[in-house]
């Protein structure tokens, strides 16, 4: 079975790490992070979107932006990869990736997304993963909605 899979989550949530992993197993993946998926105002570009999943039926597509819900209908899967507050900042602190979230203000704004945000993707979401959880056991509950 194939399925089109959206990971989405808070800064942190381990949605790039996941993703890699994913990949090193042989899936298709898109971080919609790089590569100009990403237009300004934090929306996806529709057309590229549309094009990707009209394209591909096993694809995992991660990120996190303002327009997702608007392809919630097109993906089999919407999974909210969740983490408590503190984590999530230790961890943007800490990674060497992605350099958001190492001020103060991009941690106060983490802080506001967790509050105004997170609510909103687990509403969206049709499964809900602990980001705590050690990746290769994320891996495989991907996996297993594919």
């Amino acid at each position: 079975m194939m399925a089109r899979v959206l990971l989405t989550g808070m800064s942190g949530a381990g949605k790039s790490t996941l993703l890699e992993e994913l990949a090193r197993r042989g899936r298709l993946t898109v971080d919609t992070d790089d590569d100009g998926w990403t237009l300004p105002g934090s929306v996806w570009d529709e057309d590229r979107m549309s094009e990707l999943l009209g394209r591909h039926d096993d694809v995992v597509v991660s990120g996190t932006v303002a327009n997702q819900g608007r392809f919630y209908d097109r993906f089999d899967h919407v999974v909210l990869l969740s983490a408590p507050v503190e984590v999530l900042i230790e961890r943007v602190a800490t990674r060497t990736n992605n350099p958001y979230g190492r001020s103060a203000d991009q941690q106060a704004e983490i802080r506001q997304y967790v509050v105004d945000v997170e609510p909103l993707l687990r509403r969206g979401a049709t499964v809900e993963l602990d980001g705590r959880l050690p990746v290769g056991e994320l891996t495989d509950a991907i996996e297993a909605l594919l």
